[in-house]
């Protein structure tokens, strides 16, 4: 049984808990006493229970330290992703009705963000010198390391965006229990990978800490009794060396990055240990199967894989399995039920595609903040209970193994990221030479998928590079960079049928003949 970061720190204070970006080792017991204080200076901001923190922020030791301190105060978290324009970040910080935004120096965004949001100057709080916020020193210092009293355990607010609208707080209700009792719970999904607690297991984070499976796995793995190797940004060469030097046995990747790891020369990969990896395991992205089969071949049976939704539930897949069953996803992992089901919610037999559905975990229920519609146009209920999907379409095989055929369709997955074409199609139909858009992707060799854009001009509107021109810089000025099209195509007329329905497929399939758009 997994006792939780604190506990931990009490029986063995002095054994490595985390390595940082800067090459810093902190202790347990070092970790823990920041994360007292950063406690302590939330409450003196007069934050309470059920109040929300934003942060956005790269990779750092503070990301750690923010995160726990909700987690033992009763607060919510909300991470956001860096790459957002100003507009984007101030949206999510008030949306989530934020009372702290934490920021960094290296993100300029945060800058302009600070004269957007209505979180008063002391609340806004920065790792390194940012115009218009506190030093997060300020945050700590003359505050005790002590355990704080009437600890209560927090919960993560995580935004996840629709195919229409913006993006929506997957919110849950506060467990309302010791928050030692709940991260010895938050462990149990590495349980159900046979991971053990402490056992010399070392997680290294790659990923952005944003990305809700990223802190999810990190975070159990400080509750698990394990050491985190963090990294700030990751490339294919640094990580291997990681892997060798810190004899890293479990982290939490996305396809692109096996993808990029094996385009090194064979000399560059020989060059480093990857025997000690145990756990290293994948989501959140489609893995061509040759990627996967090569990634077995070189680190052993330690590649595994899961399918779920920020909301909950989900399946999983060994190496052996996938091996035996090349492509899957797996099966539902223990206490989840997940089931297809068709567009008049009837289940589908096995082999028949559907729409994928998981069961309202037990957990507690969620609803997408302020967007009850969505909340209740994602349910299905049937004599088995409630359940929700996030739009994906696939199928179980014979032996009771998922295969995902489209990934909510439209979206484009792009190097783990998800990109949703509505909100790139909004900005271009806002601009007075567009007449009709739309946004699909296409192939990309190193990271899955690119934003593709094919544009009816209004009428008047002359097609070229003048005029592409002013679309991408249109866009560029209202949205994150990762959503740009990187292409724009024009046509005299979309394909939509008289009530308007768009045949984005005509668009898309052609750039997908001859291989295979598992997404």
């Amino acid at each position: 049984m997994s006792k939780g970061l604190w506990k931990y720190a009490e029986e063995a204070p002095s054994k490595l808990s985390l390595v940082d970006p800067d090459g810093r080792h902190w202790s347990r017991a070092e970790l823990v006493s920041e994360v007292n204080r950063t406690t302590h200076g939330l409450r003196a901001l007069g934050l309470a229970p059920g109040d929300s923190v934003a942060i956005c922020s790269p990779n750092c030791a503070e990301y750690y330290l923010i995160h726990f301190a909700c987690q033992q105060s009763g607060l919510y978290l909300t991470p956001i992703n860096w790459h957002l324009s100003p507009p984007e970040i101030a949206y999510i910080v008030e949306d989530s009705e934020a009372k702290a935004f934490v920021g960094h120096a290296r993100i300029e965004a945060n800058a302009a963000v600070a004269e957007q949001i209505s979180v008063p100057p002391q609340a806004r709080i920065a790792v390194g010198g940012l115009e218009g916020f506190r030093d997060f020193a300020g945050l700590t210092e003359d505050q005790p390391d002590t355990r704080p009293d009437e600890r209560t355990a927090g919960n993560v607010m995580n935004y996840t965006s629709g195919t229409t609208g913006n993006p929506k707080g997957v919110r849950r209700p506060l467990p309302g229990v010791d928050p030692d009792q709940l991260a010895g719970a938050m462990t149990g999904l590495l349980m159900l990978f046979g991971i053990q607690p402490e056992a010399d297991n070392v997680h290294l984070v790659g990923s952005p800490l944003y990305h809700t499976a990223v802190i999810m796995w990190s975070q159990a793995s400080f509750h698990h009794g394990h050491t985190v190797v963090l990294m700030d940004k990751w490339l294919p060469e640094p990580c291997l060396h990681l892997i060798d030097r810190h004899r890293v046995t479990t982290t939490h990747m996305v396809p692109t990055q096996f993808h990029r790891m094996l385009g090194l020369p064979e000399e560059v990969r020989a060059r480093y240990d990857c025997s000690s990896t145990r756990h290293m395991v994948h989501a959140a992205a489609p893995c061509p199967p040759e990627v996967k089969r090569r990634m077995i071949e070189w680190w052993g049976e330690s590649i595994w894989e899961y399918y779920a939704a920020t909301e909950g539930g989900g399946t999983m897949v060994s190496p052996r399995e996938w091996l035996e069953h090349p492509g899957t996803v797996g099966r539902p992992w223990p206490g989840a039920d997940v089931r297809v089901f068709d567009e008049e919610g009837r289940e589908v037999p096995r082999e028949e595609r559907g729409t994928i559905y998981f069961k309202v975990p037990d957990t507690g229920d969620f609803e997408y903040k302020g967007d009850r519609a969505k909340t209740r146009k994602n349910r299905l209920r049937c004599e088995a209970g409630e359940f929700f999907t996030v739009g994906d379409v696939g199928y179980f095989d014979a032996d009771g193994y998922l295969f995902l055929s489209d990934r909510k369709i439209d979206m484009i997955i792009s190097g783990g990221a998800n990109i949703y074409p509505a909100e790139i199609e909004n900005v271009l139909l806002s601009h007075p030479k567009v007449g009709d858009a739309a946004v699909f992707g296409i192939p990309h060799e190193d990271w899955g998928e690119e934003v593709k854009a094919v544009v009816e001009p209004a009428t008047g509107v002359q097609p070229g590079d003048p005029l592409t021109d002013e679309l991408m810089a249109f866009v560029g000025d209202r949205l994150a960079k990762f959503k740009w099209p990187r292409s724009i195509d024009y046509t005299d007329a979309l394909p939509r049928d008289p009530n308007g329905k768009l045949y984005k497929r005509r668009l898309r399939d052609p750039y997908w003949e001859g291989r295979e758009r598992r997404i």
